[in-house]
């Protein structure tokens, strides 16, 4: 493909060609194009280039990296998280019981009442309401519930966002018809990111305000949350780069949200879908549930290291659905030779992770939804960038450094929501898989399923 009229891309679809490109120490491959990056999304949406997955390979990319993958994602955050995760899960599961709780409430008390009904509930919202108070609450301190007015506003302008981002403008090919605003996606964009730091820098102030309270009352606030963090490591060091402290927060504390939670709610979605449309496997999942939890008490993190086949349902969702199916840029910063293909530098390089993790040569019947692969003859394979067959979130110096905060919430809220309940889709029809066409994986039709409790009351009331 050809995304300009000087630089050819080559697109990488061989685990075997990926294994050379993309570690720290491979053959040449620097990551984050200079040319892929400079197309009017990133730069109106992304702070000028500030965010961090945007941002060409750079000193200032190295710092704030640095920064998010000490303060934020560092395994002992996250595992001081990890009750906080468990509380917000098991609440929603509890929301859900209430909901249901609410529309039977005469089934419930009368026993010659109807039989009770099933609830019908929007999954892909409920994921994506767990994910975000999730998030919100490590970076900014606060549930995306408790945000009030501006729920349904930042959830829309979040979604307009990584629709937009992935968006093909015709500027982006010929700079010179900028001017003309072909389609109108320039002005779109621009108020997106108003909408949006609007929010961001609500936040902010807030932090600030807090922290010039705290100060003069010399209180030392016990949790800092990742915006706080930025606020101590930013303050006095403008230096890093030609974006001020302010612009920096911002950009930082929208990359972990944009990051953390779209591509999350995508997989969850699709696992669920999955195991619809597979019954075998459901119910398999659910036998393994019993053996390992029961049903009279509610799931915790500690249990997850007990279910093996949920993992390899996971994992085998990641097969199926990469979140993003294609990767972010690469650059070789010196000539190459991959598998025979003479690579010039400069070359921009994506890599196709759909074609890869269906790749014939290395996974049998590929279009088969088989968790039981990652159990016998694929048992090894982990999703952390170390087998190049399977790297949904990527590898080298630029895979996603939130990969264990990512599995972490999938696995309990996936979990915890199958232990819950049991699940069917209306007319029990099988799931409608098309998939719609993004940055990310989305799943083209909302997921809706009917659900009704799976175990006593007083689990859920716990």
């Amino acid at each position: 493909m050809r995304s300009n009229a000087t630089t050819v891309d080559h697109g990488v679809q061989l685990p075997i060609q990926t294994e050379f490109v993309l570690p720290e120490h491979g053959m040449g491959f620097n990551l984050e194009s200079p040319v892929l990056t400079q197309t009017l999304g990133f730069e109106i949406l992304s702070y000028n280039y500030a965010i961090v997955g945007l941002s060409p390979y750079s000193p200032y990319w190295r710092h704030v990296r640095n920064i998010s993958t000490l303060e934020l994602l560092f395994t002992h955050r996250i595992s001081l998280l990890r009750q906080a995760c468990e509380s917000e899960v098991l609440a929603s599961v509890r929301d859900i019981y209430q909901e249901y709780r609410r529309k039977n409430a005469s089934s419930i008390s009368d026993l010659r009442a109807e039989p009770a009904s099933l609830l019908l509930v929007d999954m892909k919202r409920w994921f994506g309401d767990i994910t975000m108070n999730i998030m919100f609450k490590m970076i900014v301190g606060k549930r995306f519930h408790d945000d009030g007015e501006g729920d349904e506003e930042g959830r829309k302008a979040l979604r307009d966002w990584v629709e937009l981002i992935g968006r093909f403008v015709v500027s982006d090919g010929l700079p010179f018809l900028r001017w003309l605003n072909l389609g109108g996606h320039e002005k779109a964009m621009k108020k997106t990111a108003k909408e949006l730091d609007l929010v961001v820098q609500r936040w902010l102030d807030e932090h600030k305000a807090r922290r010039n309270l705290d100060g003069e009352a010399g209180a030392v606030k016990s949790e800092q949350d990742f915006m706080d963090v930025l606020l101590s490591n930013l303050d006095g060091n403008a230096e890093i780069s030609s974006y001020d402290s302010d612009t920096i927060n911002k950009a930082l504390c929208l990359t972990m949200i944009l990051a953390g939670t779209d591509t999350t709610i995508v997989t969850m979605t699709w696992a669920t879908s999955l195991l619809l449309n597979h019954k075998e496997a459901l119910k398999k999942v659910q036998q393994e549930l019993e053996t390992q939890i029961g049903r009279d008490r509610q799931v915790n993190e500690s249990d997850l290291k007990n279910l093996p086949y949920l993992h390899s349902v996971i994992k085998e969702t990641f097969r199926f659905y990469p979140a993003l199916p294609l990767s972010i840029p690469h650059e070789a910063i010196e000539d190459c030779n991959i598998s025979g293909y003479c690579v010039p530098k400069g070359t921009q390089l994506i890599l196709n992770l759909y074609k890869i993790h269906r790749d014939p040569r290395m996974w049998p019947d590929p279009s088969d939804f088989q968790p039981k692969r990652f159990l016998t003859t694929h048992k090894d394979v982990d999703v952390r960038g170390q087998n190049f067959e399977l790297i949904p979130f990527g590898s080298g110096r630029r895979m996603c450094p939130g990969v264990s905060l990512a599995l972490q919430v999938i696995s309990l809220a996936l979990t915890s929501f199958l232990h819950a309940f049991i699940v069917q889709t209306p007319g029990d029809q099988a799931v409608d898989m098309e998939e719609a066409v993004g940055l990310t994986n989305l799943k083209s039709t909302p997921l809706e399923v009917l659900i009704s409790p799976r175990v006593p009351e007083h689990v859920y009331c716990k």
